[in-house]
Formats: structure tokens, C-alpha cells, sequence
């Protein structure tokens, strides 16, 4: 039997620098942008900064800190497994890694079929 796979994880250098903003910042928490201003990186703020609206979903946790994605991003990205990664570049406006010359990059796979079974999506 497959176990059940993470929705969201992340690097090594993704949670090094998770530890990095929280020894600056205290708790944190990660929305998976929609791609407006910021394009679709995944954004980090102070908890509390950020309001989670009615839609929004939990993927799951990075780093010990919450990753939530918007209702209809999510419906559109079910089918896949966020990859919280580090590149070399400037963060989004908002988000604490701007500054760092580092910024949080998602990646993805799609799920196997006996993965999305075990998450009920199949």
C-alpha cells in the first residue's frame, strides 16, 4: 500500500532559509501566490500579517510552519506535489525572503495514480 504523500515539501536549502527568516522574524507562514504581482512563487509573512481567506487550503506544513494555496489553485493543482526550493534572485515584494538575494521557488511532480488514490483524488 502507498503511504499517503505530502501535498507540500521543501528542500534543504528551502528550509535552511526558513530558519534563517524565522530566527529574523519569529513564526511564519507560506502562501502559494496566483501568480499576480508576485508570479506564482510562494510567498512568506509574519503570522498574523497575512489574512487566510474562507477558500483557502492547508497543503500541509514546511519547515514546521503552515503552507495554505487559494480554493481554485488548489482544484487546479490537486494532481501535484508542491516543491518549496531556493534560487538565487529577489523574493516577492511582500514576501521575507526579499532582501536575501535568495527567493523561494516552487516546484512540482504530478502524483503517481496509487498516490492520488491514497489522497481520495483519483
Amino acid at each position: 500500500m502507498t503511504e499517503r504523500p505530502e501535498r507540500v515539501r521543501a528542500t534543504p536549502a528551502a528550509l535552511a532559509l526558513i530558519a534563517e527568516i524565522v530566527a529574523d522574524h519569529g513564526p511564519v507562514l507560506f502562501h502559494q501566490s496566483g501568480g499576480c504581482c508576485d508570479g506564482s512563487s510562494p510567498m512568506c509573512y509574519p503570522q498574523g500579517d497575512f489574512l487566510l481567506g474562507d477558500r483557502d487550503v492547508k497543503l500541509g506544513e514546511i519547515g514546521g510552519w503552515p503552507v495554505y494555496i487559494g480554493g481554485a489553485q488548489f482544484e487546479a493543482w490537486r494532481h501535484t506535489q508542491l516543491i518549496i526550493d531556493v534560487v538565487p534572485g529577489r523574493g516577492g515584494m511582500f514576501s521575507l525572503d526579499n532582501g536575501r538575494e535568495r527567493r523561494f521557488l516552487t516546484r512540482s511532480r504530478a502524483f503517481t495514480p496509487e498516490e492520488l488514490a491514497v489522497l481520495g483524488d483519483a
